[in-house]
C-alpha cells in the first residue's frame, strides 16, 4: 500500500512557485551558488576534516588486525660456570626463532571486525557530511531569504515615499488633510527602522556561512546568493525507505556495528583453539669446531581448556555485544523511518502555506489595496485604510517568503534523512545518489 504522503508529495515538488535566480548585488561578482558553498564546506569545514582523520585511522587497523604475530628471536650465551665438565658437556651458546602459526582464524576474525569498525567510521564521517550540508544549504537559503526581504523593505519604503509624495500635492491643493502626510512619515520611518533588523539578521547568517565554509568572517562580504528553480521530482513513501536502508549513514554504521560484534562473537568463540608457536633452535658447544653444534626443533600450545570460566564468560559478553547490535539497528531503522513520516508530513504542510499566499493571499491583498486606493481617491475611505491594506499586503508578501524558506530547508532536511540526493537542488555535494 502507498504512503499516505507519496501523492502530494509529488504535487508539492512538482508545482510550488519558487525563488528565482536573484542578481548579484557586488560589481563584477557572479552570485554565490549552493553548489560552491557545499564543495567549498565539504572540503574546508573543520569538523568534516577531523571525521575523516578518524575513518583514515579505523583503516590504518585493518593490516594490523589481520597481521600475524611477531617472530621471536632469542639468544643466550653463557656468562660463567662455576663446576668442571667436559667441554662438550653443556651447549655454551644458543640461538632460538619462534612464530605462532595462527591456524584457529583469529587474525582474520580481527581483520573482518576491523573493516567493519572502519565502514562505521565511514558512515560516521557522512553523518558529518550530511549534518554539514544541511547547516550549510539552509544558511545559504535563510541568506537569499535576507535579501529578498530586503528587497520587499526597499520596495515598501519606495511606495511609501511615492504616497507622501502624492499625499503632499493633493495637501497643497487642499484635497487631502495634513494628518494623512504625517500618518505616510511615520509608516516610512518604520520601514525604515525595520531595515536594521533585516540587514543584522543578512549579517548574522553570512557569518553562519563563513564559519561553516572556514572563512574569515571578518573577510570581504559574501556575494548575493542566487539559486536556480526547485527541479520537479515525485517522492513515494516506499522508495525513500528503501534509500535509507541503502544510504542512511545512522542505519549503515548500525548494520556496520553488528557485523563487528558479529566478527568478535566469532573470535570469541576462536580463543578456545590454541595457535601454536614453532620454534627452531641452534646450539653450540664451546669446544665445537661448527658454528651450529646442533639443531633443533620444537612446537608449543596453549592450553585455555583449563581456564573454562575466563573463555565462556568471553564468549557470552560478545554475543551479549551482538543481541545488543541488532536492537540498537532495529531503533535506528525505527527511528529514521519515524523522522522521514514527520518531514514528509511537514513538506506538506509548508506547501500548504506557501501554495495559499502564493497563490490566494498575496493576489487577493494586491486586489483590496487597489480597491481601496481608488476608494480614497474617491473619499469613500480612509488614508489608514489604505495604510492598513498595504501592510497587509507587505506582512502577507514577508510570510509567504518565509514558508517557501522553510519549504527549501525542509526538502534539504529530507535529503539529511534519507542520506541520498533526491535532486531538489541539482547539485550533490557529497550525497549519494
Amino acid at each position: 500500500m502507498n504512503h499516505p504522503f507519496c501523492f502530494h508529495s509529488f504535487f508539492i515538488i512538482a508545482f510550488l512557485p519558487v525563488m528565482p535566480l536573484a542578481a548579484s548585488s557586488f560589481a563584477g561578482q557572479s552570485p554565490l551558488s549552493l553548489e560552491d558553498v557545499t564543495k567549498k564546506t565539504l572540503a574546508q569545514n573543520p569538523v568534516v576534516a577531523a571525521a575523516r582523520a578518524r575513518w583514515r585511522m579505523a583503516t590504518k587497523r585493518i593490516p594490523q588486525a589481520a597481521a600475524w604475530e611477531d617472530p621471536k628471536l632469542n639468544f643466550r650465551s653463557l656468562l660463567a660456570r662455576f663446576v668442571q665438565i667436559p667441554a662438550n658437556g653443556f651447549t655454551d651458546q644458543a640461538v632460538s626463532l619462534e612464530q605462532s602459526i595462527p591456524i584457529s582464524g583469529k587474525n582474520r576474525s580481527r581483520e573482518r571486525a576491523a573493516i567493519a569498525e572502519a565502514v562505521a567510521a565511514f558512515q560516521d564521517l557522512r553523518r558529518q557530511e550530511l549534518e554539514i550540508i544541511l547547516k550549510a544549504r539552509s544558511a545559504f537559503i535563510q541568506l537569499l531569504n535576507d535579501y529578498e526581504l530586503l528587497d520587499l523593505n526597499q520596495a515598501e519604503e519606495t511606495a511609501l515615499s511615492q504616497t507622501i509624495d502624492n499625499t503632499t500635492t493633493k495637501f497643497e491643493v487642499g484635497a487631502k488633510p495634513e494628518s494623512d502626510v504625517v500618518t505616510a512619515q511615520i509608516e516610512r520611518q518604520k520601514v525604515t527602522e525595520q531595515r536594521q533588523d533585516l540587514q543584522r539578521k543578512r549579517s548574522n547568517d553570512e557569518t553562519t556561512l563563513k564559519v561553516l565554509m572556514k572563512m574569515d568572517a571578518f573577510a570581504a562580504p559574501l556575494p548575493r546568493p542566487g539559486m536556480q528553480k526547485i527541479r520537479a521530482v515525485p517522492l513515494d513513501a516506499r522508495e525513500l525507505r528503501s534509500r535509507i536502508v541503502l544510504n542512511n549513514p545512522d542505519v549503515l554504521q548500525a548494520n556496520a556495528e553488528l557485523a563487528a560484534a558479529e566478527s568478535r562473537y566469532q573470535l570469541a568463540k576462536r580463543e578456545w583453539i590454541p595457535d601454536p608457536t614453532v620454534s627452531i633452535q641452534a646450539d653450540h658447544y664451546n669446544a665445537g669446531s661448527q658454528i651450529a653444534s646442533e639443531v633443533s626443533g620444537g612446537i608449543s600450545i596453549s592450553l585455555p581448556w583449563f581456564n573454562e570460566r575466563k573463555y565462556s564468560a568471553g564468549e557470552r559478553e560478545a554475543l551479549d555485544r551482538v543481541t545488543a547490535a541488532q536492537d540498537a539497528l532495529e531503533i535506528s531503522k525505527n527511528e529514521v523511518f519515524g523522522k522521514l513520516r514527520d518531514q514528509l508530513q511537514k513538506i506538506e504542510t509548508l506547501h500548504h502555506h506557501a501554495d495559499l499566499y502564493g497563490n490566494t493571499l498575496i493576489p487577493s491583498a494586491k486586489e483590496n489595496v487597489s480597491a481601496n486606493q481608488s476608494d480614497y481617491e474617491a473619499n469613500k475611505t480612509t488614508f489608514e485604510n489604505v495604510l492598513s491594506s498595504q501592510r497587509n499586503l507587505w506582512e502577507i508578501e514577508a510570510s509567504y517568503h518565509q514558508h517557501l524558506t522553510d519549504y527549501q530547508i525542509a526538502l534539504a532536511e529530507l535529503e539529511s534523512v534519507v542520506g541520498s540526493d533526491l535532486g531538489f537542488f541539482g547539485v550533490t555535494g557529497g550525497l549519494s545518489k
